[in-house]
């Protein structure tokens, strides 16, 4: 029978789909159509796959800064705009984080401080960043970082935005240069500890992002990630009842607020160079391997009106074509997907949990797939479930992008 869709599994309202295909492991093909409000389509362009191995694939329209760097070898395999800067969104929690730290020891911070350090890097808690900027003395934060880490391209946010301190400017080649200082010149205890929290990032950030892409998604554990995302309107993951108010009262805010937005094209007159404060912005920075081996830097700029699933499958697919030392990859085969607030949940029926939900129209990692409860949505029906191994639970295969019930290649679990 025809494959469509399950009011139940998002949100109660319909979407079809056209076409659909199935991207597998290692091959870029088309991303899916950016959704409006609840719906989507797919889309019919093909993307040629990267060369493997040898250069960074850029999908069309993105803007990147890209750095790659061995620690065992002491060399860059990726270099990519390095200089170029970018807005950093909540990449310069790093920053923050380390000036916090800055001669102190983590068990010498009071306890609602280290909370909320914990919180901020590992769920990019927004309110926590805020609270230490505006006590800490905002742009002075930077300021004291840039000599202390020896930052060419990092610049305070401009004298427009002078609160919002996910306009600081950073670089891929500076942001290298934070995790070389935190991996190899911060005292044992500060390395430790950011480290360690790094590595429990968590899936949904509080401001119900879901923020494991690129290096998250690209790669087997052990990895550390700090990611960015600005200009966007939903990201995916269930939003905690406070989301919708990022900031509490008196806190220092991130972004502009609503009828302050810089508009298309609006560029900050501080820096080095101009930094775009416009177009949607999605980072991920880390480090991934055995020992740490390699420092992973992505900074992206996406055309205006770009989803937040299409953003996250480009920088995924931009993150799997890099040439990283000691990285381990993932099994499994990439599915782009349709519909919008598409449940993952623990097993193969709509009445089991729903452990999360997904950005709309991304590219999944499918394990294996299974029969399970049949969906029906008149005249279409499924009973072919997808495993998500990085999310622990199956999807049903309805909004998945194949021609088919059941995903060509994919073996039943």
């Amino acid at each position: 029978m025809a494959m469509k869709t399950l009011n139940s599994e998002r949100g109660g309202r319909f979407a079809r789909s056209a076409r659909r295909r199935v991207v597998h492991a290692g091959v870029c093909a088309a991303a899916l159509a950016a959704l409006v409000g609840t719906t989507a389509t797919a889309a019919s362009a093909e993307v040629p796959a990267p060369p493997p191995a040898v250069q960074v694939y850029v999908p069309a329209g993105v803007t990147a800064g890209v750095a790659v760097f061995d620690r065992q070898t002491g060399a860059f395999t990726e270099q990519l705009n390095t200089a170029g800067q970018f807005r950093s969104a909540s990449v310069v929690k790093l920053l923050i984080a380390l000036d916090v730290l800055w001669n102190r020891t983590p068990d010498s911070l009071p306890a609602a401080d280290r909370s909320r350090v914990d919180s901020m890097l590992r769920g990019s808690d927004d309110a926590a960043a805020s609270t230490f900027w505006a006590n800490n003395g905002g742009g002075a934060i930077i300021d004291r970082m840039i000599p202390r880490l020896g930052l060419t391209d990092t610049a305070r946010p401009p004298s427009t935005h002078p609160g919002f301190w996910g306009y600081t400017a950073l670089s891929a080649r500076d942001t290298v240069k934070i995790y070389r200082y935190l991996l190899d010149s911060a005292p044992a205890a500060v390395r430790d500890y950011m480290l360690g929290n790094l590595r429990q990032s968590t899936r949904c950030a509080t401001d119900g992002y879901d923020q494991h892409f690129g290096i998250a998604g690209s790669f087997n554990r052990p990895w550390a990630v700090k990611q960015g995302w600005s200009g966007f309107s939903s990201g995916g993951c269930t939003a905690p009842a406070a989301a919708a108010a990022k900031e509490p009262a008196g806190t220092v805010a991130k972004e502009p607020q609503a009828g302050t937005k810089a508009g298309s094209g609006t560029r900050s007159p501080a820096g080095a160079d101009a930094v775009d404060l416009a177009r949607p912005a999605l980072h991920t920075t880390g480090v991934v391997g055995a020992g740490d081996r390699s420092i992973v830097v992505v900074y992206t700029l996406h055309p205006t009106g770009t989803s937040y699933g299409k953003a996250y499958t480009d920088v995924g697919r931009l993150t799997r074509s890099l040439n990283v030392p000691g990285a381990s990859r993932p099994a499994g085969t990439w599915v782009g997907t349709w519909g919008s607030g598409v449940r993952v949940r623990a097993q193969t029926t709509t009445t089991s949990g729903a452990l999360t939900t997904l950005p709309a129209g991304v590219e999944v990692l499918v394990g294996c797939q299974k029969r399970g409860q049949q969906v029906s949505a008149p005249p279409y029906v499924n009973d072919w479930w997808a495993y998500l191994p990085q999310y622990g639970g199956y999807m049903t295969n309805i909004y998945l992008s194949v021609p088919e019930n059941q995903i060509p290649g994919v073996p039943v679990c």
